[in-house]
């Protein structure tokens, strides 16, 4: 693990915008999160995971620097319109069914 925070440190050299995210998550969340997956974490796995959390949250924040695409505004639909046809008549479609009563389909009973 002193690899990831090494290069943690390194980043947070280079920029200043590593720290604020690492300073984002303290351990009382990181014990909240844990609390609500039900997982039971010592003190230093605590330390450990806000750093990793931190790191995470650095990655989202370099989505920020995604540029906008060029789209296409009008959206066309390509399939085809709905159009109103006839349907089958009750006789038509009860025709194949293995068993009816009364004009409807019987199945199987559910309990």
């Amino acid at each position: 693990m002193s690899d990831t925070s090494d290069s943690t440190d390194d980043a947070g050299e280079a920029s200043d915008g590593g720290d604020d995210a690492a300073a984002a998550v303290d351990a009382e969340e990181v014990r909240h999160v844990a609390d609500l997956a039900r997982v039971r974490l010592a003190d230093d796995e605590v330390d450990e995971f806000a750093a990793q959390f931190g790191d995470i949250l650095e990655y989202f924040e370099a989505l920020d620097e995604v540029p906008e695409t060029d789209r296409e505004e009008e959206l066309v639909n390509v399939m085809r319109p709905d159009e109103v046809r006839d349907g089958l008549s009750q006789e038509a479609a009860l025709a194949n069914a293995e068993e009816t009563e009364d004009g409807f389909f019987v199945g199987p009973k559910v309990s």
